[in-house]
Formats: C-alpha cells, structure tokens, sequence
C-alpha cells in the first residue's frame, strides 16, 4: 500500500440505496490485476483480522467466475516493509493454501500471468 495511513471508506452511506436489499454494501478490493481479460483479485487482512460477511460473499461469487482468480493474502505493511504471511485462493468452499512469503506471492503471480498471457 503506497500510504498505509490511508482510511478505508464506510459505505454504511449506502445503506437503503437498493431498496429490495437495503442492507447490501459495496466491497473494495486491495488488488486487482486485469490482462486480457482475466483478472487476479486480492483481498488483503492483517493477521487476525475478520473478513466480512459481504467480502466471503462476493470473493466466493467471483470464483466462479472463468477469467477471474481471487486470493485472500494475510499480511501487513509499514513504510520499510510488507510481510506476506500466508496467502489462499478462494474456491466456493474452502481456502486453497498458496504459500507464505512475499517471493512465493510473486511466483504465483508470474505463474498466473503466464498461463493467461496467450490467451
């Protein structure tokens, strides 16, 4: 994160706005990569730190989904540095570990692009 000083919005002033489900909020995601029309999502939590309701709802929603990936990445940063702690992919049921340092995300990375890049 380039400010990790940087607020996260609350959407609660959207509350009502769908009137069939008045309590449905938007989610923000923390990364998004898109190439050729695929896309790798990740959601990043600090250690500890409860993913909501809405956020399973919707990362377990974008899973099925052909073209897109979704991680969720327990992790933390400072202005020296960031830590990856464990990192999964979302499936419909369960979390699929990925491994637990910054170089094993990165190689998942790479290795996600590669296999999309001809596509």
């Amino acid at each position: 994160m380039k400010n990790p000083n940087a607020l996260h919005v609350d959407f609660n002033f959207l509350t009502n706005v769908l009137k069939e489900k008045p309590f449905v909020l938007p989610s923000n995601i923390d990364m998004i990569y898109g190439i050729n029309g695929h896309f790798l999502i990740g959601e990043w939590k600090r250690q500890g730190e409860e993913i909501k309701k809405g956020q399973k709802i919707l990362l377990k929603s974008l899973h099925k989904e052909k073209k897109i990936t979704a991680l969720l990445i327990e992790c933390f940063s400072t202005k020296e540095e960031t830590v990856v702690n464990k990192f999964y992919q979302v499936s419909s049921n369960e979390l699929i570990y990925l491994g637990n340092s910054i170089d094993s995300l990165k190689s998942y990375i790479q290795t996600w692009y590669d296999t999309i890049k001809h596509l």
